[in-house]
């Protein structure tokens, strides 16, 4: 089951992005902010270890990260969110996973991979504002997967059950951390009650 995020300042965030009257600059803001609230979530169980630290009046043991982190967006989509990730994560690598939806089929076509070298060597979040259909988390995550990655949390805004049963069909062992969890699927593959294309609310790109 998928952790989902009830703090207020998530639901507040999140209905601002339902909205249909945010402009993108807004859009794009709250995006960020989501980013950085969900990524604190998502990290919240990794284990820190001690070391020792000299203060300005005396040495102790503190604790500090044990894990390095790649934040993996989604394009286009993702961007933003990525965004307030690394606003929390300063020193994680970003790799970059394009994944267009054919709006026929509904399925993801593989348009673009970028990703570090040491990918394999840490934690990836792998964001994205909608876990819909599921079908480019799905083939996102698998791709990571074939690069060496077994440490892997998936962040997304909003998502639909159907999505979250294909993506822990098949990736039960990566954690799926969310906003908020909607109704169901459109016909079309939107989430409902949803808010919109996140890529074109976020971008400008409506119409």
């Amino acid at each position: 089951m998928p952790t989902v995020i009830s703090h207020p300042l998530v639901q507040h965030h999140l209905t601002r992005l339902r909205d249909g009257d945010t402009a993108p600059t807004e859009f794009r803001a709250r995006l960020r902010a989501l980013g950085r609230l969900l990524t604190y979530e998502a990290i919240r169980a990794v284990p820190t270890q001690q070391r020792t630290i000299d203060t300005p009046l005396e040495a102790m043991d503190a604790p500090h990260l044990s894990q390095r982190f790649t934040v993996v967006p989604i394009l286009r989509a993702g961007l933003a969110l990525a965004d307030g990730a690394l606003d929390m994560l300063p020193d994680a690598v970003v790799g970059h996973v394009g994944l267009a939806r054919n709006e026929t089929t509904l399925e993801p076509e593989t348009y673009y991979e970028n990703l570090p070298a040491t990918v394999a060597d840490t934690h990836v979040l792998l964001v994205d504002p909608m876990l819909a259909t599921g079908g480019s988390a799905v083939a996102a995550a698998t791709l990571l997967k074939k690069h060496g990655v077994t440490r892997m949390t998936l962040v997304a805004v909003l998502g639909a059950p159907e999505g979250v049963g294909a993506f822990e069909g098949t990736h039960a062992d990566v954690p799926v951390v969310l906003g908020g969890l909607d109704r169901e699927l459109s016909d079309k593959g939107y989430i409902l009650p949803g808010l919109g294309d996140a890529g074109d609310r976020a971008f400008g790109t409506l119409g």
